[in-house]
């Protein structure tokens, strides 16, 4: 999250790490990052440093229905990521354990936390080219990750749906009458008054992809869901990625999408891994990414939400999305989409 966190004190996440994790004489900075989530940089009395993220569990539908499923949900994603991590793939940044052997701890109904090694490297940033990240690392890293087994039980298999399609659904018909629920809310919803006709005809362009493209007999893999620069760190041992709450079972478009305007990686990708890549279902997964987004972020200002960085941010995407602009995780804009 962009606006610091304010719904308890410091000293009571200090205490926490302390209690969960051993972790005495933490120092915390916050770091203003990432959306659904709250961030810091932790150094110990020892002078250990860490990252601690606490995850909004309001902010997360793919995860569940309610605050303990998405909890539920959010510890079987990081401890895949920690059995990804012990199964040889060095680049995932999985969480550390509590003393009690947990990967996330609650610390209030709505909030849990977990902490992280610190990975000393440059972050990249959405937008940022491939050229700069890396291409054959990151076509590499998709590579191995998808060929790796899911091992255990703990992770979930990702339908093709955008969640929280329903809420949006129920705001769509709720755009007669005014919204309350904070500053933007308003400005949200004259947005959507403005295009409602365009989100239904995208949830219609959506369906029919989806129609077209899921198979009851696509193979599924380990996907990160989310393997856009600003997820990545550049250190001097490679690339590292982080942020996995949304690692899932899933057909490899769903990780593919954001390499999908440069041909020539996706056959690098079908080359490493002998997998073929469905090219009407990259369209299909940008397509839902924007759907997601649109609905996260107007649901965000529909409820009640304080003026601040994250809410701006919020009503900016959706004007991007209204607007028809693509969603662009390597800074370059794909070609429209083939009919039908």
């Amino acid at each position: 999250m962009r606006s610091p966190f304010e719904r308890f004190s410091r000293a009571r996440i200090v205490d926490a790490i302390g209690e969960g994790w051993g972790l005495d004489g933490v120092e915390l900075r916050y770091v203003p990052l990432g959306a659904g989530a709250y961030h810091w940089a932790a150094t110990t009395g020892s002078h250990e440093r860490y990252f601690v993220t606490c995850d909004d569990l309001d902010t997360k539908p793919w995860l569940g229905s309610d605050r303990d499923s998405v909890f539920h949900g959010l510890q079987g994603a990081y401890a895949t990521a920690s059995q990804l991590r012990s199964a040889g793939l060095e680049f995932v940044v999985a969480p550390i354990a509590t003393i009690a052997g947990e990967v996330a701890e609650r610390i209030d109904e709505r909030h849990s936390l977990s902490v992280f090694e610190h990975i000393e490297g440059q972050p990249g940033q959405w937008g940022e080219s491939l050229e700069t990240v890396g291409r054959a690392d990151v076509v590499t890293m998709l590579a191995r990750l998808h060929q790796t087994p899911a091992g255990g039980h703990t992770i979930a298999e990702r339908p093709f749906v955008v969640p929280d399609r329903a809420g949006l659904e129920e705001a769509l018909a709720d755009l007669h009458r005014p919204w309350t629920g904070g500053p933007l809310s308003e400005a949200v919803r004259r947005e959507l008054v403005a295009h409602a006709d365009a989100v239904s005809s995208l949830f219609e362009e959506l369906d029919r992809f989806a129609a077209a493209t899921t198979s009851s007999g696509a193979r599924l893999v380990v996907t990160h869901g989310e393997p856009h620069p600003g997820n990545l760190i550049r250190t001097g041992d490679g690339l590292a990625m982080v942020d996995w709450d949304t690692v899932a079972l899933a057909t490899p478009e769903r990780d593919l999408w954001m390499l999908a305007d440069d041909e020539s990686l996706i056959a690098d990708y079908e080359r490493l891994t002998g997998l073929a890549v469905d090219r009407r279902a990259l369209t299909a997964h940008r397509l839902m990414w924007s759907l997601t987004d649109l609905a996260a972020y107007s649901l965000q200002l529909r409820n009640e939400h304080e003026a601040g960085a994250d809410s701006d941010r919020a009503l900016a995407a959706v004007r991007s999305i209204l607007g028809g602009e693509q969603p662009t995780p390597y800074g370059f804009v794909s070609p429209p989409p083939c009919p039908g």
